[in-house]
C-alpha cells in the first residue's frame, strides 16, 4: 500500500507541516505571523488586574501623589468614628472597649481588602490598586501587613519617604520600593 513517496511511509507530501494546509486539530490555535511564542519557562508579563493592557511590555499608569494622598485621607476618616468613641467614652468603659473593638476590626478589614483584592475603602474611592510590582497581582494579607509595618521607613526621616511618590518615577514610597510593590489606576 502506497501513498506517494516508498520514503516517506506516513502518507504526507514532504516538506508540509500540520497545520500548513491541513485542517487543525481541535483546541490548537497557531500563532500569527510575526508575533513571538513564549514556551515554558520564560517569564510571563504582568498581569495588571484592573488596569486596560496597553500592549506587551507597556509601563502601567501610575497613581499619582494626589491620588495616593487622598485614598489615605479617606481611609482615615473611616477611622475617625472609633477614635471618637474612645476618647468620647472614656469615662465610661464599656463605650471606649466598642470604639477600641471597631478600631481594631476596621483596621483587620481593611488589611485583609488591601492584600487580597489591593484595594481598601480610601483606593477604591479614588481609582487605584495596590498590586505586587513583578506579578501583577495582589500582595496578599501578610505582605500588606508587612508593607504597613515598613511604613516606618518613610516616617523616619522627616516623612519625606511619603512624599517620594510626587517625583519617584514609579510613584513608590520607601515601604513600596522595600516590598516590590506599585500603585497603579484602575480607570
Amino acid at each position: 500500500m502506497s501513498f506517494g513517496d516508498p520514503n516517506n511511509p506516513y502518507g504526507q507530501p514532504q516538506g508540509q507541516q500540520p497545520g500548513y494546509g491541513y485542517p487543525q486539530q481541535p483546541g490548537y490555535q497557531q500563532a500569527p505571523q510575526g508575533v513571538p511564542q513564549q514556551g515554558y519557562g520564560y517569564p510571563q508579563q504582568p498581569d495588571y488586574r484592573g488596569y486596560p493592557q496597553q500592549g506587551y511590555g507597556m509601563e502601567p499608569s501610575y497613581a499619582n501623589w494626589g491620588q495616593r494622598f487622598l485614598g489615605t485621607l479617606v481611609d482615615g476618616l473611616i477611622f475617625l468614628v472609633p477614635y471618637i468613641l474612645i476618647f468620647v467614652g472614656k469615662d465610661v468603659v464599656a463605650l471606649s472597649l466598642v470604639g477600641f473593638l471597631a478600631l481594631l476590626g476596621i483596621a483587620i478589614w481593611q488589611l485583609i481588602q488591601e492584600g487580597r483584592t489591593g484595594q481598601t475603602v480610601g483606593k477604591k474611592a479614588l481609582g487605584i490598586r495596590l498590586i505586587k510590582e513583578d506579578t501583577g497581582q495582589p500582595i496578599g494579607v501578610g505582605m500588606a501587613f508587612v508593607r504597613r509595618v515598613a511604613h516606618f521607613i518613610d516616617s523616619v526621616a522627616c516623612y519625606i519617604g511619603w512624599l517620594w511618590p510626587a517625583w519617584d518615577a514609579k510613584r513608590q514610597t520607601f515601604a513600596d520600593k522595600v516590598c516590590g510593590t506599585i500603585v497603579i489606576r484602575t480607570q
